[in-house]
Parts: C-alpha cells; structure tokens; sequence
C-alpha cells in the first residue's frame, strides 16, 4: 500500500461566525475576509509541511486545484508542484490535478506538466479531474452540459501533445491549432501515470477501466460514506473484465493520530469542526447545476458529495445515506468523516478502509481545518512513524503498481545547489 500526503491549503483564519454571515465558502464568499499577509504565512506553512512529509517517508505528495473559495487556496497547483519539485528529491509529486476543460488551449497543461516531470526527474502523477461545479461552471463560467465533452477533447489532445514525435495540427470542436508542438516533453514514456480525480460519475469508473487510469475518489466524508461508490467502481470493472488490482484505485481519508486516544481526540476536535462547519460550506445553488451530473449516474442513484452536504437529499436518499451535514466533533467522529485514535487505532481502522474498499493508494489528508505547522507536523510523524509501518504490506506481494511514476536514477539526477547569504 503506498500513501501520499494530501493538502488542501485551507485558509485557516476563517471568522467564527463564518456560516451564519456567508452562505457559501465557494464561488461567492467576500473578499475582505482574505488577508494576503496571513496567506503570506500560511502558504509558506504548507509548503513546509508538504516538504515535511517528503523527508519522514510518505511515497508521495500530493496537491490539487479549486479556485474562489477559502477551502483551497490552490488555484494553480502547478505552482506548488513546480516548488516542490525544486525543493525535493526522489520523492513523486501528484497533482491533483489540472481541471483540464478550463484550460484554453489544452496544451497548456500539457506543457507544465512536461515541466514538472522535467524539472523533478520524472517524478509526476498528472491528475486530470473534471472539476467540481463550482469551479468549473459558476468560478469560470463553463456549460455544464458540455463541459465532459470539452474535458474529453482536452483529454485526447494532451495525449497526442506528449506522444506524437511530429508537429501535428488539431481540428476539435472545441480546440483549433495550426501547429501542436510541445516544448518540452516529458521524461516518463510515453507520458506520466494518470489519475482522475472523480466524485462517483459511472462514466468516470468506465472511462478509468478503459484508459487503464487510476480512479481516484476524494470524499472528505471518510471512507464509510465512500463505500457505496467504491463498491460500484469495482463492480463496474468487474462487468468490463478487468482485473482487481488495488491500485488501480485510490481514496482520500482525513486522519488524526496521537500517542493516545485521549490527546487524539483533544488535539484534532477543533481542526475537524473548522473543515465541517466552515470549509466545506456550500451554497446548495452552487453544488448541482443542471448538466453537471449525467443522466446514467442520476440513474445509478449516485449523488455527488457536494450535493449531499449542501442538504439537497430527498427524504428516501437520506435515509439510506451516511449523514454528510455533522459539524459537532462526536457526530463527525460517528460517521467516519476523519479518522482518530491511538497509532494502533488508527492502523487498525485504516486496514479496513483498505481491505474494504480495495484501494491501493490512500491519500491522507493530515492537515485539515485551521490545524497549525506544528500540529501538523506531529500528526505527519507520528503517522509515518507509527501507523505506516504497520500498514505497507497491504497489497504489495500480490499486486504490481503499474501507475507509479518512473522517475531517472538519483545518480542521474540534478542537486540544487543552495548559497546562504550572511545577514548583513
């Protein structure tokens, strides 16, 4: 089993009474509660924690994208990617990703992600996710009915962008170029694993078996809420004869570890309460325009995460439904939206996530709420130090990782030199 360490970049000085003056924390939320010194800080923190998390010993680092909110001050990952990749070695980065129909032209992403993979020594993880509807149809203003379609177009021309040798015109709906000539080009042949990033779409679970990408769902309501759609992907590719190897799938889970319970769940109440109440609240108008959601999984009876937290669940959906509307610790501990306790509580909760869902690579979302550089930092040793050991043999002699980065030999590999200057 291989773990990567997730951040959100929350903004982490949201006011108390947030809710009760905001109706959304996505798309509308006011601009005067930003106050770019503290961001100042607060980027500098995640960097170094995400930094941290290379030097204990998680496989990867992982960042993504979302834009007008104070849940993820991410708008362009590539960005935190581009500094990782400077400041780290050996260690794979994951982006998570580039919304590719935002994009325009497409090769764009195409080109920093060849960066990074460059500039890292091959070792990229491109995530390709659609994009929630507040990014994509009301932050940028994208058709909701077309959007999957543009996304699948974008899709096929970065492929043909990293792969084709010649220079090669591009006729799409969407996308016309004269000439596609991508400089530079990756070092992973013939292109970087590719993970997509889904909220429980069938088409999303079909397309992954198909293109033999990794399907990636990134609940932030725990893993007892994600068992219904992590059942149906493993079905799906069941149906489509595929085989079930574990990490052809991953799932995000938020966790909070102590030496012992008791300061587990004193630490990590107030963070927790923080990201329920404040970082995940969103307008209901904002969270399922129409089109977003396609016809085949409203008839599969899959509701997107969003969806649900904004309390848009008819009365029989939300009987057969884990509640996804708790802000008050014990509720949230009760249905497994983070998972808290003890190194041996933890791993041992985890190894059911894994065995249960049948994931193979778990993101961990260590920092989550208004949790400090410091807090964080412990909660990321004591992980590595403790439940990681406990847990990495899941998996790994019965399935090979064929969606793992093939980065260049650390003796090939370049050494940032680094000049301190005296204070003068």
């Amino acid at each position: 089993m291989k773990f990567l360490w997730f951040h959100l970049m929350p903004y982490t000085e949201l006011p108390d009474d947030f809710r009760e003056h905001n109706p959304s924390v996505w798309v509308d939320i006011h601009s005067t509660l930003f106050k770019p010194e503290r961001a100042h800080l607060m980027y500098n923190d995640f960097l170094d924690e995400l930094e941290y998390a290379a030097d204990v010993g998680f496989d990867a680092i992982c960042c993504n994208e979302h834009h007008s909110n104070g849940y993820g001050l991410m708008p362009s990952p590539n960005l935190i990617a581009s500094a990782l990749a400077r400041r780290t070695k050996q260690v794979p980065i994951c982006v998570m990703g580039n919304s590719l129909a935002l994009y325009d032209p497409p090769t764009r992403v195409a080109e920093e992600f060849a960066m990074i993979d460059v500039i890292s020594g091959g070792r990229l993880i491109a995530g390709f996710p659609v994009g929630t509807p507040m990014d994509t149809c009301f932050a940028y203003g994208q058709n909701p009915s077309m959007l999957r379609e543009k996304y699948m177009e974008a899709h096929d021309l970065i492929i043909k962008a990293w792969t084709e040798p010649e220079t090669f015109s591009f006729n799409g709906r969407f996308n016309q170029q004269r000439y596609v000539n991508i400089w530079p080009r990756p070092i992973q042949k013939p292109h970087p694993p590719i993970w997509i990033p889904g909220g429980g779409s069938v088409e999303t679970w079909r397309w992954c078996a198909e293109m033999d990408y990794v399907y990636s769902y990134l609940s932030y309501y725990g893993y007892k809420a994600g068992m219904a759609t992590m059942k149906g992907f493993w079905e799906e590719m069941k149906k489509l004869g595929k085989e079930p190897n574990p990490y052809m799938a991953g799932f995000a889970q938020a966790i909070g570890v102590a030496e012992t319970e008791k300061e587990a769940l004193e630490l990590y109440k107030e963070p927790a309460e923080y990201f329920f109440d404040k970082c995940l609240h969103v307008d209901a108008r904002f969270a399922a325009p129409p089109g977003y959601v396609t016809e085949a999984t409203q008839r599969a009876g899959l509701e997107s995460q969003i969806g649900r937290a904004s309390q848009t669940l008819n009365a029989a959906a939300a009987q057969r439904a884990i509640s996804k509307t708790a802000r008050e610790f014990p509720a949230i501990l009760e249905n497994g939206y983070v998972i808290v306790g003890s190194p041996d509580q933890v791993a041992e909760q985890l190894r059911e996530l894994a065995k249960e869902l049948h994931v193979g690579h778990l993101m961990c979302l260590l920092q989550f709420g208004n949790m400090n550089k410091q807090l964080t930092q412990y909660n990321t040793r004591v992980f590595a130090e403790k439940v990681m050991p406990q847990l990495q043999d899941l998996f790994k002699d019965e399935w090979e990782d064929r969606w793992w980065p093939k980065p260049l030999a650390a003796a090939d590999t370049a050494t940032p030199a680094r000049t301190t200057l005296a204070a003068e």
